[in-house]
């Protein structure tokens, strides 16, 4: 199934570190070889500064004890670092997390900043180091340090740039520690910027929202509400736009979060047509599903289709939890499109149609008329379902087509005579003045 796995698009729009739990589930399926899955992380973590994890897979990859020389020299040095940005951050570290401290800082920045060099003689310098010293961390493996003091940094630093950047290694550091529901603050927040920042040329603010779309997925798909999250975010207009130009692949995960959560249905419609624009860029069986099945309304390629989701999902990190759900609410979406377009239905190539045993299909199929509230009857003699027509008569149908109709008439004849008549409320205003002037000039000639 290496032919549907996402990883190595995904690469390119992911921080290191975020890669490396994807190479670790694809190393426990037989995507790719083992070796080369070893390979891929020694070349992945060499740019880290997990060193001595790093060697560790070194040792396994080439089968020996022996390490080269340059793992030492790189550990040295950046013990060294590390060492020296503790030291230099020290002092302001102390005093931010000084609880008097903290409540005395405000939305105000440069306020901030004055309070902290007036009172507690911290410099911009200091400050700035806070940011590389939250990146050593990071490079380490110490997430839970890095999370503090970026966020430390992002309040206190007045360069719109490195707070952004601070704000990235922070959701990646949340990421990586699986704190979801602080994640999230942070993923919202970061949209929220992305979205409002001025960036120097629109395709650095593309840019920004493919690697959020990307990321987020590490978050939506592990938050309990995670599938509401992602519908949310990824069906806004800009995102769409950003799938359609830059990550058609992203629509996996979009599809199977408006399938595996019904409340979500209603997207459907607007999901399909993106399916659509995108399809000759990108197809995999998970949309192909949806295609057959909303576009083409070929039934039995949709159920092939959906057997054929089964294996990609179980292979991608972020679905295979929901390869159960998936396949429940696809067979339901699947058999609720059949019942709507047919009259009468074969109980049994329907159940065969959901790759299910027959009595085991039966009671699914009753249970799916209940939940629907479809109007239908289910003959168990013959092992059919008759859908009762639902249809509205013709005159109800043109009731409901030009009910706003008398509205829309009088918006459209109202702006007509604005438009035709420009000076129309100037001469009623000249003439509401007329009998105040006649009226003071009766009152003047009395006197």
């Amino acid at each position: 199934m290496a032919e549907h796995d996402l990883t190595q698009r995904m690469i390119p729009s992911l921080d290191r570190q975020l890669v490396f739990p994807l190479l670790e589930f694809l190393s426990s399926r037989d995507v790719y070889q083992a070796d080369a899955i070893l390979q891929a992380k020694v070349e992945l973590l060499s740019g880290t500064g997990m060193v001595d994890y790093t060697g560790e897979l070194y040792k396994q990859l080439h089968n020996t004890d022996q390490l080269p020389a340059e793992f030492d020299e790189k550990r040295a040095a950046l013990i060294k670092q590390l060492t020296e940005s503790e030291h230099k951050t020290k002092h302001i570290r102390e005093v931010i997390e000084n609880p008097e401290v903290a409540d005395a800082l405000r939305q105000d920045k440069l306020q901030n900043m004055k309070l902290l060099q007036d009172s507690y003689q911290c410099t911009p310098e200091m400050v700035l180091e806070l940011y590389s010293f939250g990146q050593l961390q990071y490079s380490s493996g110490n997430y839970g340090g890095s999370a503090d003091i970026l966020l430390h940094f992002s309040i206190l630093s007045t360069d719109p740039e490195l707070t952004l950047s601070a704000l990235w290694g922070k959701l990646a550091s949340e990421i990586l520690l699986g704190n979801w529901e602080v994640g999230l603050g942070d993923l919202l927040k970061l949209r929220e910027i992305i979205d409002k920042t001025h960036f120097k040329t629109p395709a650095e603010q593309l840019q920004q929202r493919v690697w959020l779309l990307h990321w987020s997925l590490f978050v939506f798909f592990n938050h309990p509400k995670g599938r509401d999250g992602i519908v949310e975010t990824f069906m806004l207009p800009h995102y769409v736009s950003t799938i359609q130009n830059a990550c058609p692949w992203i629509l996996r995960y979009l599809v199977a979060a408006v399938i595996t959560n019904r409340r979500k249905r209603n997207m459907m419609q607007d999901l399909v047509k993106t399916i659509q624009q995108v399809s000759y860029m990108y197809q995999d069986p998970v949309t192909e599903f949806v295609e057959a099945l909303y576009v083409d309304f070929d039934f039995d390629r949709a159920a092939a289709k959906l057997e054929e989701c089964e294996s990609v999902l179980e292979n991608d990190f972020f679905l295979t939890h929901a390869v159960d759900d998936f396949v429940e609410n696809a067979r339901f979406f699947l058999a609720e499109v059949y019942c709507r377009i047919h009259k009468r239905i074969d109980m049994e190539a329907l159940t065969t149609r959901l790759n299910m045993k027959s009595e085991d299909g039966e009671k699914w199929i009753v249970k799916l008329i209940r939940e629907s509230r479809m109007d239908a009857k289910v003959d168990f003699k013959e092992g059919t379902v008759i859908m009762n027509s639902s249809y509205n008569p013709v005159y109800q149908q043109v009731i409901e087509r030009t009910r706003n109709l008398v509205f829309r008439s009088q918006v459209l004849n109202g702006a007509i005579d604005k438009n035709s008549n420009p000076n129309k409320k100037d001469d009623a205003k000249q003439k509401g003045k007329q009998p105040r002037a006649a009226k003071r000039q009766e009152t003047a000639v009395a006197a």
